[in-house]
């Protein structure tokens, strides 16, 4: 049977509109949406493409390697965080950000931008707005603002979190490939220079539209919480808040160009904290009127969870100072930084045990996993640390790993299928019915009907997968080698377009369904979702809508070009 390219790019789309239909339009839970998406698109695949079964079944194989790599910093993530509260880590932190200023605008500065920023860089998936927005109804945060803040924390930092995850995971397997990677052979470049690439570019891009995400923070808590609802209330901050976007920007921009996606966030916060905290305390730039809440008694329904939130609810350990409460990040950007500088040899020792498996199933298709090289395994050398540090009982060690696993389960399950879904649409170029692969025939088709305007549409579609999945991982999973494709087809730089889409994903977190209803359960706010999206919408559109201009400028005024395009590549 016949099928035109518009009949190709519709059929490749249904199991990408489909999960959006379960997940948004019937709020159905991912444990049981994505392996529908995932049965539907193996039948596109094997129905419409001619893949062979055993294809189908050998590109899931490589998808359940890079779960099991995803899975392992998921888990790595949370069982850091979890061991810190039950060590009485977190609570210390905590303090420390109260002590320094009792005006809140100086407190979503501190707490909201910089140490969640820190924390995306260290754990990512939706775990800033879960750590900061109980601490924030601690430090007494209406409910609604705590949340409202906590998803404008997944921005900037998160196309970095997780120690870089959504580059090292999301656009490596998104665009991994044998024709990608004979393509960058020929260039000269191996998966790690072209991620580096897409690094360089992607930091610049986020550190002009995120340099301002701290005054957005501030002006619209002061505008939807504050006693006159007023945005000048938070403007009069301005310098103070702008000084914090560049304190977080510049050292993210360096250590993107100079040191990889795995350091932007974890390193550029820390230096920001550092910045901001010495700022705050001598009073620089910081505005003599002092802006607080309305008076508890007088705050709206809608603002308020219910919940009470004990400050040390469940620590089980001795009180811990500051500086050994950060102690295990620090450790964490160390033993990263270490294994990652090609100067040293520990990257190779680390990357010497392997797990393969050469021609999965008689195919041309391979899979690969270091699991000691994976960022997971320098965050349970942390936890490790930690247990040692912090002078923690077994039996709390024990329960922080318990926590962990239980969240690990319910990902897992959906990533089991969303992952190997992803790698079925990429290895569907080889087929009996001729046609190019599932990401390449959206691609073509785009390229065709839209053509050099694209690159203000690239980020939306990032977004769009990270509203629909809640995560800019699997939105560059699903996106990048589709991104790859339209700019290959429109004869521009494809590092570029998938910088955009990369950053793009990162922006579409502030709406991401799942991750208002996680943020919202940690305070007690769940059923008031949309009034926390009718807000976070705002700085979506304002990241969007520069991130696609400046792609524009990048494409098509400044002629931006990369190594892949002098071989016939985008």
């Amino acid at each position: 049977m016949e099928f035109s390219l518009g009949a190709q790019a519709f059929l490749a789309l249904l199991p990408i509109l489909l999960a959006g239909v379960l997940l948004v339009g019937f709020r159905i839970p991912a444990k049981w949406a994505m392996p529908a998406v995932y049965i539907v698109a193996v039948a596109v695949a094997v129905a419409v493409w001619q893949m062979e079964w055993v294809r189908v079944a050998a590109a899931s194989i490589q998808g359940l390697f890079l779960t099991f790599d995803l899975l392992f910093i998921i888990f790595g993530a949370l069982l850091l965080l979890n061991t810190l509260e039950r060590s009485g880590g977190v609570s210390a932190i905590r303090r420390s950000f109260h002590a320094i200023s009792d005006d809140r605008r100086v407190q979503i500065v501190l707490l909201g931008w910089l140490f969640g920023s820190f924390i995306e860089g260290a754990s990512g998936f939706g775990t800033p707005a879960a750590v900061c927005a109980p601490l924030m109804v601690a430090m007494g945060f209406p409910a609604a603002a705590a949340v409202m803040i906590g998803m404008m924390i997944q921005s900037t930092a998160v196309t970095f979190g997780a120690v870089g995850t959504p580059v090292l995971v999301g656009v490596a397997g998104g665009v991994g490939g044998e024709a990608f990677e004979a393509q960058m052979a020929l260039a000269g470049l191996g998966m790690r220079e072209f991620l580096e690439l897409v690094t360089a570019r992607v930091v610049v891009l986020h550190a002009i539209a995120g340099t301002l995400m701290p005054t957005f923070m501030v002006v619209m808590t002061t505008r939807f919480f504050g006693e006159r609802k007023s945005w000048t209330e938070g403007l009069s901050i301005f310098p103070f808040a702008l000084l914090a976007g560049l304190s977080f920007t510049v050292p993210y921009t360096l250590t993107g160009i100079f040191l990889g996606p795995e350091f932007p966030s974890l390193l550029g916060a820390p230096v920001g904290i550092i910045i901001m905290t010495l700022a705050a305390r001598k009073g620089f730039l910081v505005p003599g009127d002092r802006w607080d809440f309305p008076e508890t008694s007088t705050w709206s329904e809608d603002w308020v969870s219910g919940m009470e939130v004990e400050e040390d609810g469940i620590v089980e350990g001795r009180p811990i100072s500051t500086v050994n409460a950060w102690s295990p990040y620090l450790i964490l950007a160390v033993l990263l930084v270490l294994s990652r500088l090609p100067q040293l040899p520990i990257g190779a020792w680390l990357r010497f045990p392997e797990v393969h498996w050469d021609a999965i199933l008689g195919t041309d298709i391979t899979a690969i996993s270091t699991p000691f090289y994976l960022p997971g395994f320098m965050l349970v050398l942390a936890v490790g640390a930690t247990y040692f540090l912090h002078r923690m009982s077994r039996p709390a060690l024990k329960r922080a790993v318990a926590d962990s696993s239980r969240v690990l389960l319910g990902a897992g399950f959906v990533l089991v299928f969303t992952v190997p879904m992803v790698r079925v649409y990429i290895n569907s170029g080889v087929n009996g019915a001729g046609f190019l692969s599932m990401p390449i025939a959206m691609a073509e088709w785009v390229a065709t009907n839209v053509g050099q305007v694209w690159p203000f549409f690239a980020p939306v579609t990032g977004a769009l997968g990270a509203f629909i999945a809640g995560s800019n991982t699997v939105s560059n999973l699903m996106f990048s080698a589709f991104q790859y494709g339209v700019a290959e087809r429109l004869m521009v730089s494809g590092i570029m377009i998938v910088a955009l889409q990369a950053v793009g994903a990162a922006a579409g977190n502030m709406i991401a369904i799942h991750n208002v209803v996680a943020a919202s359960a940690t305070v007690g706010l769940l059923g008031k979702e949309g009034a926390t999206l009718r807000k976070t919408i705002l700085p979506t559109i304002y990241y969007l809508a520069v991130i696609g201009i400046l792609g524009l400028v990048a494409v098509h005024l400044l002629g931006v070009v990369d190594p892949l395009m002098t071989v016939g590549g985008g």
